[in-house]
């Protein structure tokens, strides 16, 4: 080939590679307000892929018929109680903000209870550190928490005036849903084969890709669930008003690893304590310890096993950073970014080895 040649070539790539990149840029603002929708597709798609594949094996060929039965199940097992678990989360979270507004729950006499239950000596050492201010302190305390309450209100009623915008998401992610189970493996080994590394890479690729997705949801998603369960089950026991509030917020806070439901019950369990509702506040402690936190320990490693194969504080770090920049699509986008960094620095590594011991053979 001539210089003449090699030149054109060259020009050519150029241009299609500014061309690929213009192109995927405009097409990621065009796909933009409906990220949260193909996140959640693809996931639904990757953990119902073994349910649509099983079906499948009934119905040999039926790929539309079994496609259109796995998104019916999709509707009634997951999207349908998610929708009546908000609506009454939305009704439970308003109550709550107006009993605190018209002060039938009061904060600042609790936290009063709390100053006059501690020992002269607590309260002396306290004093010494700077934290003799109980007034403003309290005065703090109130705020922040009508402010987490008033944000999660607001938020929720937002989501009740964006009904088309809500539902509207939800057509795309079940549409894409559909054709992502349908095609799905199809699509994936062109996109595997797209990728310029060996065949062995591109399955280590592959396979961590859908490792962390599956490792993410069967894993922390369904021990949120559990967890949240559980403490909402003590809560409503004990007759603390707002149990489905709380069972969500804990199952939320069970997502972020270092924190987890603990969180929510042990200030809850204190603020009995230290307003006169004793034995409340000790089989609340109780159920948190023994109970609700064990559910960690216990089940993921059944559930997940070490599947992503990260430290915690990876997880901590790319969870939280996923929370921040994403809400919460970063719960799966997180992890899964993080476990494509390791796996592709491990690749890199791998293949910068094995140049360097090509490159001493040949000397």
């Amino acid at each position: 080939m001539d210089n003449q040649a090699i030149s054109r070539k060259r020009v050519e790539w150029g241009f299609m590679i500014a061309l690929l990149v213009i192109v995927s840029l405009a097409f990621a603002v065009l796909v933009e307000p409906f990220f949260g929708a193909v996140v959640w597709g693809v996931v639904v798609a990757v953990l119902f892929r073994p349910v649509y594949e099983r079906l499948l094996g009934y119905l040999p060929g039926r790929t539309n018929l079994v496609a259109g039965i796995t998104l019916v199940l999709i509707l009634l097992l997951v999207v349908v109680p998610a929708i009546l678990l908000g609506m009454a989360l939305a009704q439970e979270a308003a109550s709550l903000y107006v009993r605190i507004q018209d002060g039938e729950i009061d904060f600042g006499a609790a936290f009063e209870a709390f100053e006059n239950s501690l020992p002269n000596w607590m309260q002396a050492q306290l004093a010494a550190y700077g934290y003799n201010d109980f007034a403003s302190i309290r005065a703090e305390i109130e705020q922040s928490i009508s402010a987490i309450l008033e944000f999660m209100v607001s938020q929720l009623l937002n989501v009740g005036q964006g009904a088309f915008q809500f539902l509207l998401g939800l057509g795309v992610m079940l549409y894409l849903t559909f054709f992502l189970l349908r095609d799905g493996r199809a699509l994936a080994e062109r996109i595997e084969q797209m990728i310029p590394l060996g065949e062995e890479r591109r399955g280590i690729l592959m396979d961590k890709f859908l490792v962390v997705i599956r490792a993410t949801i069967k894993g922390s998603l369904i021990i949120a669930i559990i967890q949240g369960s559980l403490g909402g089950l003590a809560f409503w026991l004990l007759d603390i008003r707002g149990a489905l509030l709380w069972a969500v917020l804990m199952g939320v806070f069970s997502l972020i690893p270092a924190i987890g439901t603990g969180f929510i019950w042990a200030p809850v369990a204190l603020f009995l304590l230290v307003t006169g509702d004793v034995w409340q506040g000790v089989v609340l402690i109780l159920c948190g310890v023994f109970i609700i936190s064990m559910v960690d320990n216990l089940v993921r490693p059944v559930l997940v096993g070490r599947d992503t194969r990260m430290p915690d504080y990876v997880v901590l770090i790319s969870t939280l950073g996923g929370l921040q920049l994403f809400g919460i699509n970063g719960i799966v986008i997180g992890p899964l970014v993080a476990a494509l960094f390791i796996a592709i620095w491990g690749i890199f590594s791998d293949m910068h080895m094995e140049s360097k011991m090509v490159a001493k053979a040949g000397d």
